[in-house]
């Protein structure tokens, strides 16, 4: 249902674009966003956009850094992350979730794609 592609190794300050293709389901109507979990702790929040891309929200720790858009002609989501830093690192995960204004708590998601891993170096 949800494919994640892009992560890899980035030097401090680089960036990276993290896409996330959705199928079947996830493909229409529905709220998509980003997770991550980084070694020894717990799942967080990134970034979340609604299914009209009208309204988007960030995590204190990435605003202003990461940017978070989507295409639905091409049903993708995509992260744009620039200015990265080593505390970035983690395994990132796409989400779908149906309605939008409970997303951010990640408790209640729909689907879940399998993570791909954003390492960045100091």
């Amino acid at each position: 249902q949800l494919q994640a592609s892009g992560g890899g190794l980035v030097q401090a300050g680089g960036s990276l674009r993290l896409s996330c293709a959705a199928s079947g389901r996830t493909s229409s109507g529905y709220a998509m966003g980003w997770f991550r979990q980084a070694p020894g702790k717990e799942r967080e929040f990134v970034s979340r956009i609604n299914w009209r891309g009208s309204s988007t929200d960030y995590a204190d720790s990435v605003k202003g850094r990461f940017t978070i858009s989507r295409d639905n002609a091409k049903n993708t989501v995509c992260l744009q992350m620039n200015s990265l830093k080593p505390e970035d690192t983690a395994v990132y995960y796409c989400a779908a979730d149906y309605y939008y204004p409970s997303m951010r708590s990640g408790d209640d998601v729909d689907y879940w794609g399998k993570g791909t891993l954003v390492t960045v170096s100091s």
